[in-house]
């Protein structure tokens, strides 16, 4: 076997299932769970309809560089959305089984086992970020998130000898947990190094359409064509899961510097990773809509507009820059661990919230995620309002 795969660690969620064994949640209250970020709301009709209308297309194999038609609809949307110049389908886009596939794809296909490369990446973070840098032979540095920074990670604080080893950073934006969204300075910054150093950038976009203002999350792409440089050693990776709640679906693009996504490409044609015919369909019907984002995004105004100010009562937290999680402090009323804060909520409220410890490293002398917890507000209104009731109810019971 692979000796790397030793060093892969435990997912959250095993993590979380070990945390309750034994316990049994409290049969008074129906089990609501907040802790998977994974996408409740109706798939949009349009694109139900455009998958079904689409079946003949399981009868071909697909091409791993996608349809014409699709990549032309992906570069449409990123023109749209981010105000770009015309793009290239044929060079600078590429669609992907979704993102978390192309994520832990991208670390194999840039980085040199045999260079003792470094892999950078934010914590808390995605788990698959240091598992794509463990198995392409590489190690991780995480680069804790600051809240005096609304949680974006702090690059000032990499020691100057660990850049020059660096080939691929990860960077959440909006960020999972936190919420964060890179500013253009943030950006200018990054570039900046990657100039200096010749590391890939992997800008992980997912949330990129769940927003509560006026304001649109800054995009990689965006960045780069604000500041007047063009897309090199820049990839960006999005998702339809989110956006347009498919998650089922699996499907995604990456875009940006045409010479690695030609390389890219390459691996992915020996990978065997090309995307359904009838997937393809209802991707270009959902890049090419926009009412349904808007309506799957009011929902979620809704939601945390609701609930947050409730859980502001007894928890340390605030309406993210982003995204559909809550990322909050739990001891504002009484002294105890999000360990043991997710146990006893869930054994007392059958509530499942994800201890924040668990989706962070123990690095430079701390945990950013610990006494805090992710809350994935994905369930309709009303069960994510009995879900913060019944939160707001057991967070004053520690403390009386």
């Amino acid at each position: 076997m692979n000796p790397l795969l030793a060093k892969l660690q435990p997912y959250p969620f095993e993590k979380l299932r070990h945390l309750f064994a034994g316990v049994t949640p409290n049969a008074d209250y129906t089990p609501i769970s907040l802790g998977i970020g994974e996408p409740k709301h109706p798939t949009p009709a349009l694109i139900r309809q455009a998958l079904a209308d689409n079946l003949a297309g399981l009868a071909s194999y697909p091409t791993t560089a996608g349809s014409d038609a699709l990549r032309s609809a992906i570069c449409g949307w990123l023109e749209r959305r981010y105000q770009l110049p015309k793009l290239d389908p044929a060079t600078e886009v590429l669609p992907v089984n979704g993102s978390r596939e192309a994520l832990f794809a991208l670390a194999q296909a840039v980085i040199d086992p045999a260079a003792k490369s470094v892999v950078a990446c934010p914590n808390p973070f995605y788990q698959i970020y240091e598992g794509a840098a463990f198995l392409a032979g590489a190690e991780p540095f995480f680069v804790n998130s600051d809240p005096a920074r609304n949680f974006a990670p702090d690059f000032s604080t990499v020691p100057a000898e660990i850049w020059p080893r660096v080939q691929l950073l990860f960077i959440c934006t909006p960020g999972n947990p936190t919420g964060a969204v890179l500013t253009l300075d943030d950006w200018r910054e990054l570039f900046a190094l990657s100039d200096r150093h010749g590391f890939v950038i992997a800008a992980d976009e997912c949330y990129s359409e769940i927003y509560f203002g006026e304001q649109k999350p800054l995009g990689a792409m965006e960045a780069a064509h604000k500041l007047g440089r063009g897309y090199e050693r820049l990839v960006a990776f999005s998702s339809l899961s989110k956006r347009s709640n498919v998650p089922g679906m699996r499907s995604g693009f990456v875009a940006g510097d045409a010479a690695i996504l030609k390389q890219f490409l390459l691996y992915r044609t020996y990978h065997g990773s090309a995307m359904s015919p009838s997937v393809q369909a209802a991707s270009i019907a959902a890049w090419n809509d926009e009412a349904h984002v808007q309506d799957n995004r009011d929902k979620y105004i809704r939601k945390f507009s609701q609930v947050t100010p409730m859980l502001a009562e007894v928890l340390d937290v605030a309406l993210p820059d982003a995204g559909f999680y809550l990322w909050a402090k739990v001891d504002k009323l009484a002294a105890i661990s999000d360990t043991e804060y997710a146990r006893r909520l869930y054994a007392e409220y059958n509530v499942t919230v994800l201890p924040g410890s668990y989706v962070a490293r123990d690095a430079h002398g701390s945990n950013p995620g610990a006494n805090r917890i992710r809350m994935a507000l994905v369930a309709e209104v009303d069960e994510c309002l009995e879900a913060a009731r019944r939160i707001v109810e057991f967070t004053r019971k520690l403390a009386a």
